[in-house]
């Protein structure tokens, strides 16, 4: 069933066209607060779907509205409204809530104010029968709506005919399809193809949905963009599917608080998604989702070089020290004499740093976007790990080896290394690998390679220092 495709190219995917059977049960979910006028639309319009029906449940979640929401006449045959899980609230955790009591093969979650074509459902479903990886993106446009302005009975009357596109005038493009277009369909997309998703209509295999960890619920606002981002880490390829469309019922959300509901949302996706646009400020600070997490095994130089790492102009990384750490001391003991001086020496000398953590092994973080393990012993130059990221994005890579003199330093794409795992390929075979042997970047990742070959890096208190961790460490 799985295509190996690269990168976010999808034009070599074989999609079932003309007569075919559908084989994927889908689970449509649609978190709704009150609206009851549109919701009967929405359902009315799923009445009227080319899937069939017998593959097709609705899950309507009701996020507390009051009076509760009622199921109208006209609807799918396998249609419920289910509550929220305990604990939470808003569009996200309803989403969550109804994945959770639904069991479609295919989740594909969907406004409540949103009339569907009759082929909508089919079209996305297409692209799940070719690729279990896949986010594909529902296409719609904004109308003026207001209550009372269409009648369920004429809406599936029009959707069963094929004629749900003459129910209101063609209203303009939205901004993703200027992303899309500028990228031949998304084909030609970078790492930031996910800013595309966004919440009326998507779709996606359960398997991935799960993998991606859900939609973030703690966000009220906005997690349509996070739930992208977590998605494209778990390996998903986006696909905007432009063979059918939808009528969303009134303006988007933003459209109405304009300027407040961006500034609501700057934070807040800042903190969650490292790269998206200009969103994370170009300011020297941490942030909750750092850009890197870097590696460094513990060595006689594992300190000078984390202090060069932690030095350097992208501020927000998180360094994992891996070794064997030893528990605390208790009682009268010789501190000089300890053989586990080196390590103590380490844990005290970063104890209040909140960048630097300690492991047996390193732990991934799926949230974070690049992996890069280095050479302790070597002395990165202050852009090294911006020089590296920005290399790996603009040669499209998902693997980079580069080769200094005190080893190889290795960055990961964690969303290539998901897609990787998942079609049992090697990294190279979906993003792209390089090995780099010299230029700008060895220079950047080695900066003081010069000074180690003429013997300087041990003169000095600092070299004192060095000596007696490296005969603390039996080197």
């Amino acid at each position: 069933m799985n295509a190996v495709l690269r990168r976010n190219d999808y034009g070599p995917l074989d999609r079932p066209g003309g007569d075919w059977r559908p084989a994927l049960s889908v689970s449509v979910v649609i978190p709704a607060h009150g609206h009851q006028d549109k919701l009967d639309v929405t359902l009315a319009s799923l009445a009227g779907q080319t899937y069939p029906a017998s593959l097709l449940e609705v899950v309507v979640v009701d996020d507390g509205t009051e009076p509760p929401l009622r199921l109208p006449e006209l609807r799918p045959e396998s249609t419920r409204i289910v509550k929220p899980l305990p604990g939470g609230w808003a569009s996200a955790h309803a989403t969550n809530s109804g994945v959770a009591q639904s069991d479609g093969d295919v989740v594909l979650r969907l406004d409540a104010d949103m009339l569907v074509f009759d082929d909508h459902v089919e079209s996305q479903l297409r692209w799940h029968h070719a690729a279990d990886y896949l986010a594909v993106l529902g296409h719609k446009r904004f109308v003026d709506y207001r209550a009372g302005d269409l009648d369920p009975v004429d809406v599936l009357a029009a959707v069963r005919a094929g004629k749900a596109a003459s129910l209101f005038d063609r209203a303009e493009p939205q901004w993703i399809e200027q992303i899309i277009d500028a990228t031949d369909g998304l084909k030609d997309a970078d790492h930031r193809a996910f800013r595309v998703l966004v919440g009326a209509s998507f779709s996606v295999h359960r398997r991935l949905f799960e993998a991606s960890g859900g939609m973030d619920a703690d966000m009220p606002l906005g997690s349509d963009t996070v739930f992208g981002y977590r998605l494209h880490q778990a390996g998903a390829l986006f696909v905007p599917d432009t063979d059918s469309s939808a009528w969303h019922l009134g303006p988007r959300q933003i459209a109405s608080r304009g300027e407040l509901a961006k500034a609501y949302r700057r934070p807040q996706i800042a903190n969650r998604v490292p790269e998206v646009d200009l969103k994370r400020p170009r300011a020297n600070r941490s942030w909750d989702t750092p850009l890197a997490d870097v590696v460094v095994a513990a060595g006689p130089n594992t300190e000078s070089c984390v202090d060069a790492i932690l030095a350097g102009s992208k501020h927000d990384v998180c360094v994992t020290i891996t070794g064997d750490w030893p528990e605390p001391t208790t009682g009268r003991h010789a501190p000089l004499d300890d053989p586990a001086f080196a390590a103590r020496m380490l844990l005290e000398a970063y104890k209040g740093e909140p960048r630097v953590r300690f492991a047996k092994e390193f732990e991934t973080d799926r949230r974070v976007p690049y992996r890069i393990d280095v050479p302790e012993s070597a002395e990165p130059g202050p852009d090294a790990v911006a020089d590296l990221v920005a290399y790996a994005n603009e040669q499209r890579l998902g693997l980079v080896e580069v080769a200094v003199p005190q080893g190889i330093v290795r960055l990961e794409r964690a969303a290539a290394a998901a897609r990787a795992q998942h079609l049992g390929v090697p990294i190279e075979e979906v993003w792209g690998a390089e090995r780099v042997e010299d230029g700008p970047l060895v220079d950047a990742l080695a900066a003081s390679a010069a000074g180690d070959a003429g013997g300087g890096r041990d003169r000095g208190l600092g070299g004192s220092l060095r000596r007696a961790v490296k005969r603390g460490l039996g080197r």
